[in-house]
């Protein structure tokens, strides 16, 4: 039987039995359950629940405790891709970045403890519900067999407001960032001109002030968009100038390839320039230095598609889960909403579609096709 990640058999029913009745004697392992607050499982060692608490078993809207048993997490949990491959949870290309089957796994194969955060898609109902859980996996031996002691927290919505104010901060930075650049060349430069450029950025930070309010209400988000007609020549030299001094671009260049200048886009430039900064932030963190990001706009039909590329390859296991929110490469809380963020101002807000491609020959390109 197939696995993109860990080991796919599993026990027979009549070991699983022996199993489950080895726990459930053990006074220890019955002290754990009853004892503790929390979401607890005790799994075996191909990772099928023997045993689970009460408050997992409401967690999950179970009254019977046998319809869980034998069942792995991600089965239990009712994560969208368990079911992808034959062998069910831990074995499909999704589990090599999930956080619950990493640390897992990592637990029973180094015969110690791992924690990490699971990002997970569950089915409730007609719905798809995302998740942020805080799992720890303990191997424990028990009559010569060893098991694993499973907590499972949930920490949605503190990943969701560690995110939301991680975002709102560092979306400040970067236009404080803008302004002081701008002011240390007022000294040196024309102050009429870069006059301008603060203004501007100030106009900027106070709508971002009401986008960041969409971000912390993303289910039930009523931002109204303000639209006005704009030229793609002056979308890109607003994109372009953002980034002249800019932290994340220094050492790399950036090239702006013009043209459409006698098309208009109806748009609430905020949050396009929202979309395209986050594109291209994520273009230069992936960027050496002294590489180069490209941006260019094309022309398809009744829209305009703007176009971000940098010569790197995102790993199959990251692209996989690229848009998912909460899930992010970096170990920091609050991570996992910029990309998000460009699914949900590009395509629910502006009407749009966000996209990429990604290989080793041609790097990666993100797109937004936005409607004319």
């Amino acid at each position: 039987m197939d696995t993109y990640f860990a080991p796919p058999e599993r026990v027979s029913v009549e070991e699983l039995e022996i199993e489950i009745e080895i726990v459930s004697k053990n006074p220890v392992m019955s002290g754990l359950l009853y004892s503790i607050n929390g979401l607890i499982a005790i799994l075996d060692e191909h990772r099928q629940i023997v045993a689970l608490n009460d408050s997992f078993l409401k967690m999950l809207g179970i009254a019977d405790p046998s319809e869980a048993l034998g069942l792995r997490h991600g089965e239990a949990l009712q994560c969208i891709h368990a079911d992808d491959e034959p062998a069910g949870c831990c074995t499909t290309k999704f589990c090599s970045s999930c956080g619950a089957a990493i640390a897992i796994v990592s637990s029973m194969e180094q015969n110690k403890p791992s924690e990490k955060i699971c990002a997970l898609s569950a089915n409730r109902g007609d719905k798809i519900t995302d998740m942020a859980l805080l799992v720890k996996s303990h191997p424990i031996n028990v009559d010569k067999r060893r098991f694993l002691l499973i907590f499972l927290q949930d920490i949605t919505l503190q990943q969701q407001m560690a995110a939301l104010e991680r975002t709102f901060f560092h979306d400040v930075n970067n236009m404080l960032s803008m302004l002081l650049g701008a002011s240390e060349l007022l000294v040196a430069e024309d102050p009429s001109k870069l006059a301008k450029t603060i203004h501007q950025a100030s106009l900027r930070l106070h709508r971002e002030i009401a986008i960041q309010q969409c971000l912390i209400q993303s289910e039930t988000c009523n931002y109204r968009p303000m639209r006005h007609e704009i030229t793609p020549e002056k979308i890109l030299a607003e994109l372009k100038a953002f980034f002249v001094n800019h932290p994340v671009a220094r050492k790399k260049s950036i090239e702006v390839r013009e043209g459409y200048t006698d098309i208009l886009i109806n748009t609430d430039f905020s949050l396009l320039s929202r979309v395209l900064c986050n594109m291209t932030i994520n273009a230069l963190e992936a960027t050496e230095v002294n590489g180069v990001v490209k941006i260019w706009i094309e022309h398809e039909d009744k829209n305009l598609i703007f176009c971000v590329w940098n010569a790197q390859e995102i790993p199959q296991e990251t692209a996989i889960r690229i848009f998912q929110r909460n899930f992010s490469t970096k170990e920091q809380a609050g991570r996992g909403i910029g990309t998000f963020s460009m699914k949900l101002f590009g395509e629910v807000i502006l009407g749009g579609q966000v996209s990429f491609t990604t290989s080793k020959n041609e790097g990666t390109i993100f797109r937004f096709s936005h409607p004319i």
